[in-house]
């Protein structure tokens, strides 16, 4: 992979990290709960992935599905997690939340950003659901977010390609831009030409197979296979991103 781009790959397990780091991903970003857009994993899987990880682990802070606007318990909860991530030694935190109003919860995201102390920080894609992207990225700027992640207001970072690209220049120098949503081994170059973005943010997620023999056929679509990052799939977004 060429040095002008940083790999991120969305884990939604520590089996899912593993395979990552195996691929050659660059950072990865720990969640659980894939399918509903993630939540903070547990405590066991942070913990394990820890262990297992040799590049920068950063772990997505959110409390349930659904939007980013918080209350008091789902704060609390937050604030007991992050202070967990410092206990095991991870290198950054994921977070994000929005007023009432669509806007960046300043107030909300410097109590989270205080509480996680040395730990780097990333604005997750809450950013994307704020009502002034341009607005809102001087916000999360102000709070002093390492990166932020983004389609660019779009469904996927291909759509939002000009936005992240006017992002790029916007935050240029004060902040990273990081690509994500859609991306695979056939757009992410594209993707990285069209916007300027120098990390990327995919999952590399394949589906796996139950090792199972018995299977009740009842429950047929309820369990048995399940969805998990493939080490070929990051090592295919690796090759490509270092393509001519």
């Amino acid at each position: 992979m060429s040095a002008r781009y940083l790999l991120e790959i969305a884990s939604n397990s520590a089996m899912s990290a593993v395979a990552a780091q195996q691929g050659g991903a660059g950072r990865i970003e720990l969640f659980d709960n894939l399918e509903q857009g993630g939540t903070t994993p547990s405590a066991g899987t942070i913990g394990v992935a820890r262990d297992a990880l040799r590049i920068p682990l950063y772990v997505l802070i959110r409390p349930r599905p659904g939007d980013f606007h918080y209350g008091p318990m789902e704060t609390e909860i937050m604030l007991r997690d992050i202070a967990l991530c410092r206990q095991q030694g991870c290198d950054g935190v994921v977070i994000g939340a929005l007023t009432e109003e669509g806007d960046i919860d300043t107030a909300l995201c410097r109590e989270l950003i205080s509480a996680a102390g040395p730990l780097g920080i990333t604005f997750h894609r809450a950013f994307d659901a704020a009502r002034d992207l341009t607005s809102a990225l001087e916000q999360v700027i102000g709070l002093g977010c390492e990166r932020v992640l983004s389609s660019g207001g779009h469904r996927d970072a291909w759509e939002g390609r000009a936005v992240l690209a006017a992002m790029v220049q916007q935050g240029k120098g004060r902040i990273t831009v990081m690509a994500g949503a859609g991306l695979n081994a056939h757009n992410i170059q594209d993707v990285a030409l069209a916007t300027g973005c120098s990390e990327l943010h995919a999952s590399a997620k394949q589906a796996q197979a139950s090792r199972m023999r018995h299977r009740n056929p009842a429950l047929l679509g309820l369990e048995n296979d399940w969805l998990q990052s493939d080490a070929g799939q990051v090592a295919a977004l690796r090759a490509a991103l270092a393509a001519p």
